[in-house]
């Protein structure tokens, strides 16, 4: 299994910046191969459903939500078994718990859940007005 570790939350004012990491220390403990993993950035508020953020595949196909797009990049380096999250122009709404998940296949244009299988812990991403 994926063991999926965030870091790089953290408190900004609007318009600012913030990139997140997740290692997949999993990959390297059960010899799976990172390289082959769908990755994803998910986050949710309270009262809110899990909204999907960013994706990216195995041959670095990415999806990104609506309300991020253009502001947000997500990238992978395989040999680091890392997935970043570059988020720019950040706005109060942006604030929320991020989670790094991995799966199998494509990248989701809708950002589903259904190809995600591990789960991060999440981190913390408050954005200030």
């Amino acid at each position: 299994q994926a063991h999926l570790v965030e870091s790089g939350g953290g408190s900004v004012q609007a318009g600012g910046s913030l990139r997140l990491s997740c290692t997949d220390s999993g990959a390297t403990a059960s010899g799976a191969t990172f390289s082959d993993r769908l990755m994803g950035w998910f986050r949710q508020v309270p009262g809110k459903e899990r909204e999907g953020v960013a994706a990216i595949d195995s041959d670095g196909t990415t999806s990104y939500g609506e309300s991020v797009k253009d502001r947000f990049v997500v990238s992978r380096d395989n040999a680091k078994n890392t997935v970043w999250l570059q988020m720019n122009s950040l706005k109060p709404e942006d604030t929320a718990m991020y989670t790094c998940a991995a799966g199998v296949g494509v990248c989701p244009r809708d950002l589903a859940l259904r190809p995600f299988d591990s789960w991060g812990q999440g981190t913390r991403v408050t954005v200030s007005s």
